[in-house]
């Protein structure tokens, strides 16, 4: 057990919990809100929004590829990291990009309120892209100043903040946009939901400059942008097991993610109803994930980054199981209850533990550049084996032993991390950003 860990055992739980009264978790609670309103209005609102105005289903379901976006990010998260912005550069790397980061979405959001869809559809797609761009370009710099104003210590509760903001974001993004929209249209409601951009740009002008943050160089020319792109790379692969660990970040979730993306085929097989899935899935599963979220911020404290992310692994291997047990035991309210509620909770507890370590991967000079390849690679290999083979596996061995097998899948992820932290990896693939120093004791002396 590690210092940190030590000290809150001998404090007890208040010593746990008090961790997410501090300045730069609740600030990372602000910049999760942010982080998830773009998606939202890209994702369910656009799709009802679409649906009463009558657009075909298949043009609809088109508009998802604006999520792509968020996968091709780093392609020019490099820009955060190695451009410093003229006039407003000096309110320092970060904070000056959270402003226009802040700004382009919206106005990407506006941007889509005024455009009619039933006048032209190729002109609302192409804004909901512009959305998709915004939004993964804030989401680089939110991810970069909530990893720099963390120390260590801080990382597994402000990741559980920042997810509790993001569900706040994207959830009251939806549900103000509906009630808006019922009111005075879609044009306000979207209008609205723009304003949601500020708690991330105000938390900036506030919080300031994170105190870790290292510059690239001491001098913004060409070559400090070069190295920029090219650094984040060199300086990952140049680590002891760099190639382990990528496999890892590869690996760990595919299993979650191929069973994940099937439940609400599995719940119609089941012939559950719409109000069911909404009191289950959406409900019951909404407060289980906020509780998973809770317990993983604490439990990361008292157990530490390792202990507590091989326990989220395998939290999240069992959770698939408990979706083959509801699959046997067919339509129950009960099983139904008991599958989502320990998935969402998994889940949960898993996004603190793992965002966490990713987290701590990043080097603090890379930090945007880094952070944005890590969460990429996190979940395109998942995606891509869903998208291509998930109804072929259900078709073929139905439902119960397709989540038997995502089962199976997801433990080489466990074996592989369980071996690297018995190696010694772990500890010694961190990067800058995981480890305390001198900037960490300058911000708690501010704190």
């Amino acid at each position: 057990m590690d210092g940190e860990a030590e000290a809150i055992e001998s404090g007890g739980w208040w010593a746990a919990v008090r961790p997410y009264l501090e300045k730069a978790p609740l600030a990372a609670l602000a910049l999760g809100i942010s982080s998830g309103f773009p998606y939202a209005m890209i994702g369910a609102t656009l799709t009802t929004r679409l649906a009463q105005d009558n657009i075909t289903k298949s043009t609809i379901t088109a508009f998802s590829l604006a999520f792509l976006v968020y996968n091709l990010k780093p392609l020019w998260a490099w820009l955060v990291d190695g451009v410093r912005l003229p006039l407003l550069g000096r309110l320092g790397q970060r904070v000056s990009w959270l402003i226009v980061a802040g700004l382009l979405v919206m106005a990407a959001v506006a941007n889509l309120a005024l455009i009619d869809p039933k006048a032209d559809i190729a002109r609302a797609a192409l804004a909901a892209i512009l959305v998709g761009v915004a939004g993964a370009t804030f989401d680089i710099v939110i991810d970069a100043y909530r990893i720099e104003i963390l120390e260590p210590r801080q990382l597994g509760v402000g990741s559980g903040m920042s997810q509790y903001g993001w569900r706040i974001g994207s959830a009251g993004a939806g549900a103000i946009a509906l009630v808006i929209a019922e009111r005075w249209g879609w044009q306000a409601a979207y209008l609205a939901c723009a304003l949601l951009a500020l708690p991330a740009m105000l938390t900036g002008l506030i919080v300031g400059e994170p105190r870790r943050h290292r510059e690239i160089g001491e001098r913004r020319d060409i070559r400090t942008i070069l190295k920029a792109i090219w650094g984040p790379f060199v300086q990952f692969f140049e680590r002891q097991g760099a190639w382990i660990v990528l496999a890892f970040i590869l690996i760990h979730k595919i299993g979650d993610t191929l069973a994940n993306l099937t439940f609400r085929l599995l719940f119609d097989s089941l012939h559950f109803s719409n109000d069911e899935i909404a009191f289950f899935d959406v409900g019951l599963g909404f407060w289980a994930y906020l509780i998973g979220i809770f317990v993983g911020g604490v439990l990361y404290a008292k157990m530490g980054m390792k202990r507590s992310v091989l326990f989220a692994l395998v939290l999240m291997m069992i959770s698939n199981l408990s979706f083959a047990l509801l699959a046997a035991a067919g339509h129950s309210d009960w099983g139904m209850a008991g599958a989502i509620g320990f998935e969402n909770f998994s889940s949960g507890f898993g996004g603190v533990a793992v965002v966490a370590y990713f987290s701590a991967l990043t080097d603090l000079r890379f930090t945007a550049a880094q952070y944005a390849l890590i969460s990429a690679a996190a979940s395109v290999v998942g995606r891509v084996v869903t998208g291509t083979t998930a109804g072929a596996l259900i078709d073929a061995f139905g439902y119960v032993d397709f989540y038997l097998l995502t089962t199976v899948i997801a433990l080489p992820g466990v074996l592989l991390f369980w071996w690297m932290v018995r190696s010694g990896l772990v500890d010694r693939s961190i990067g800058s950003a995981g480890v305390a120093g001198e900037g960490d004791a300058r911000a708690r002396e501010g704190a």
